[in-house]
């Protein structure tokens, strides 16, 4: 890193002599022309562009060798070029030339204003040049993107201005010593782009860059701590909703928190940007420093057992973040100036605000309320496994990772089934269920579902479901009509297994199936796997087969208790 110079520059402040080895292959760029006009035609004014990094290694004074970024400085000096039609004094500071072919020459001697499409192409043929042919082909897409302005001069004027005063590069010098090949091979053979995080670091690690050697070591050696500590599933899970795969370097996630980006941010280097300005005025060690201190509060905040011993703020700043309901910068600057007991007050309100309904929770409706039952059930888990205390952790990155969502505890009847072997797969969960509960009482329907599988048709499964439907709900198939089908008391955070037809299963069916899983190890939610052990309900009017009437209240009483103290801050 300190065999780096990094730097941020204005197009109009690039000069030099760019030299473009023989190991890369010639100008390509077609329909990316017409884009980068249109982006640099879009930017409004005090608003700046970012193009790529471009990549050199310098070889004497204002020359380089073009290690990446040959299409995008060659389609900029193309540009330049047809822009000195209507300003002829328009500096250009920088030329291009090929190792092996005379692209020098021939950029320099475009003569826009004699521009003959046709001509030039079938001189290009002719040579066997195909580097020519390219340039030509952008020279006309340039020609026609300026002449579908209706004011070409002014056009012409806006862009050249853009250019100078907005329109930035990521200037990445490497040493001498840096082996192109391999660097080139890297950027663009092995897809691997610059990212923000490595080019943050650079301007930290790279030469001339006011920090001392012992402070470089010191940042470089604090740079992989953070990097560790952020690859641990649990941590990474707290602190965003991000998935990891993203952030192929981590860390990058603490700057872009710090930086303040927001989700769908155009500007690729957003993040860079902001270091870079905030290390104009700033000395580069103090904004290290103020890294690690955000660094280090989101490890305090993970770590903070409480007075309880139930890791109190991170279930709290978990659940806000997990929920959708505050994201972490916000926290984070609540956070600032008041006392460890303000802020838990704080997180109190803002749990009780997310929950926050204009209806009673028992006329919630899957149909139309499953993000508000969602966030309620999530809280219900999270809660619940903070009231026990202990060592135990709800697992964020699970319920991110393994996608999460709302599952009916007992199906009104299988929906959405509608292929042979789905229904097959079905008649033979039930008949299980059946047979461990009575199977001389069924005998009859245990052989009709038996025999059924030859030659099943839809209006049979129908039919057999229904019966079999029933009989596992309380008062048989007149429970169907009363509602509850979709409600809160019907519903539990499962992780979401591409299994439709367990997704249409009664609620003795599903029961076999988490207890399977449970046992086999798989993570099920903590109230998920209470309500199917039938943990809230008294055990006097407690049976196994159905979930009933008695289920859902004992469901909803426990709800309400374990969020209690939030209801009554609503």
């Amino acid at each position: 890193m300190n065999n780096i110079n990094l730097a941020a520059k204005f197009v109009g402040e690039i000069k030099g002599e760019f030299y473009v080895p023989a190991y890369q292959r010639g100008y390509r760029w077609k329909e990316e022309i017409e884009m980068l006009l249109n982006d640099i035609d879009e930017i409004v004014d005090r608003q700046n562009y970012c193009l790529q990094p471009v990549v050199v290694k310098s070889f004497g004074k204002e020359k380089y060798e073009l290690i990446d970024g040959q299409q995008r400085l060659t389609t900029i000096y193309l540009i330049l070029r047809y822009i000195r039609c209507f300003l002829p004094k328009n500096p250009i500071k920088f030329t291009i030339e090929y190792e092996t072919r005379k692209s020098r020459q021939f950029l320099e001697s475009i003569d826009f204003d004699k521009f003959n499409h046709t001509e030039l192409i079938k001189q290009a043929k002719d040579d066997k040049d195909i580097d020519e042919y390219f340039f030509i082909e952008a020279m006309k897409i340039i020609i026609d993107w300026f002449g579908k302005h209706s004011d070409g001069s002014q056009t012409a004027i806006d862009i050249s201005t853009k250019l100078n005063k907005q329109i930035r590069v990521i200037w990445y010098e490497v040493g001498t010593d840096e082996s192109s090949v391999s660097l080139f091979t890297r950027l663009n053979i092995g897809r691997i782009p610059l990212t923000n995080a490595e080019l943050i670091k650079a301007l930290f690690l790279s030469r001339n860059n006011s920090i001392d050697e012992g402070k470089q070591l010191e940042i470089a050696t604090a740079w992989d701590i953070i990097e560790k500590e952020l690859h641990y599933d649990s941590f990474w899970g707290f602190i965003t909703n991000e998935r990891a795969e993203l952030y192929p370097t981590r860390i990058e996630l603490i700057f872009d928190l710090i930086a303040e980006k927001i989700k769908g941010e155009k500007d690729k280097f957003f993040t860079f940007f902001h270091f870079v300005d905030k290390m104009k005025n700033n000395n580069k060690a103090d904004i290290w420093t103020d890294i690690q201190r955000y660094f280090q509060r989101l490890k305090e905040w993970y770590e903070y057992e409480g007075e309880n011993k139930n890791f109190e703020l991170y279930h709290k700043i978990g659940y806000l973040v997990a929920s959708g309901s505050k994201g972490l910068q916000e926290l984070i600057k609540n956070s600032d100036g008041i006392t460890k007991k303000e802020f838990r007050n704080s997180l109190d309100n803002n749990i009780a605000e997310s929950i926050k309904v204009k209806k009673d929770y028992c006329e919630l409706s899957y149909e139309s309320d499953s993000r508000d039952i969602q966030k309620l059930l999530l809280l219900f888990n999270v809660e619940t496994v903070m009231q026990q205390g202990g060592i135990v952790r709800f697992p964020f990155y699970k319920y991110k990772h393994e996608n999460w969502s709302l599952e009916h505890i007992h199906a009104q009847h299988p929906e959405g089934l509608n292929k042979k072997e789905q229904w097959i797969e079905w008649i033979e969960l039930h008949k299980t269920s059946l047979l461990n509960r009575d199977k001389e009482q069924y005998k009859a329907l245990i052989e009709e579902m038996s025999s059924a599988k030859d030659d099943i048709t839809a209006e049979k499964f129908n039919d057999l479901s229904e019966k079999v439907i029933q009989i596992l709900s309380e008062k048989g198939s007149e429970e169907i009509n009363l509602g509850y089908i979709h409600s809160l008391s019907n519903m539990a955070l499962l992780n979401r297994r591409d299994n439709s037809v367990l997704n249409n299963s009664a609620f003795d069916v599903k029961r076999n199936k988490i207890l399977e899983l449970d046992k086999a190890g798989d993570y099920i939610p903590e109230c998920t796997r209470r309500v199917f052990l039938k943990y809230y309900t008294q055990s006097q009017s407690n049976q196994l087969y159905f979930w009933g009437e008695d289920d859902r209240k004992a469901y909803i009483e426990a709800i309400n208790k374990v969020l209690e103290k939030y209801l009554k801050r609503r």
